[in-house]
């Protein structure tokens, strides 16, 4: 199967399912619920969401780590040169493209991905999956803004001096300030393959049963 990865979205650590919407939409006519899906598309939901997963805890892990450390204007650093090559890493790993996206920008290379406009625009508040040519399967999943976050995007007049200096040098036409604890700040968005199984296992895991070693 070919490999495949993806650009990573801006720096919002939680991944949390949003609200079920009140009304549909033309955009709702897109996406596909669980309980309509094929039993291919069942796997490719459970692949989604074992990504999705994978790059919060790489990503959340190695920030806290750093912030600990350094404070949050290094975890701006962070963001901007780790993120992308763990998103790829993953990507690489679970044969998917994934990344994250956001209604309000902090990078624009962030983008979301052709298929996921609608949703974006739409600002969906609950998970949306939906089939893609070839037999693949696009997932958009809401993140929701933690308290620790608001260091990095709460209101602007609440941010250390060196933070926003951080975020002006690297992003000038910076969108993702002014949020507070449980705004929706983006999504984790991956396009699964056609045939992608789900393994409950994550490679490394599977790497240690194999070697007999751990890292």
């Amino acid at each position: 199967m070919k490999k495949r990865s993806g650009m990573l979205p801006s720096v919002a650590i939680i991944c949390a399912v949003g609200c079920s919407s009140a009304a549909s939409t033309p955009d709702d006519a897109q996406s596909v619920n669980p309980d309509a899906m094929t039993t291919g598309q069942l796997e490719q939901r459970q692949v989604a969401l074992k990504t999705r997963d994978v790059l919060f805890q790489r990503l959340s892990g190695k920030l806290m780590e750093v912030m600990a450390a350094s404070g949050p204007a290094a975890a701006i650093e962070v963001c901007k040169e780790e993120a992308p090559r763990l998103a790829q890493q993953v990507g690489t790993e679970y044969d998917v493209a994934i990344g994250r996206t956001s209604h309000r920008l902090r990078n624009r290379k962030n983008a979301p991905p052709e298929w996921a406009e609608p949703f974006v625009q739409q600002r969906a508040e609950r998970p949306r999956f939906r089939p893609l040519e070839n037999g693949e399967l696009g997932a958009l999943l809401p993140i929701r803004l933690q308290a620790k976050c608001l260091m990095c995007h709460g209101k602007p007049e609440n941010l250390l001096a060196e933070v926003a200096q951080k975020l002006g040098e690297h992003y000038p036409d910076d969108q993702a300030t002014g949020f507070e604890e449980g705004d929706l700040r983006g999504w984790f968005w991956v396009t699964v393959p056609a045939g992608a199984a789900f393994d409950a296992e994550e490679p490394v895991e599977r790497e240690e049963k194999k070697t007999g070693q751990t890292q």
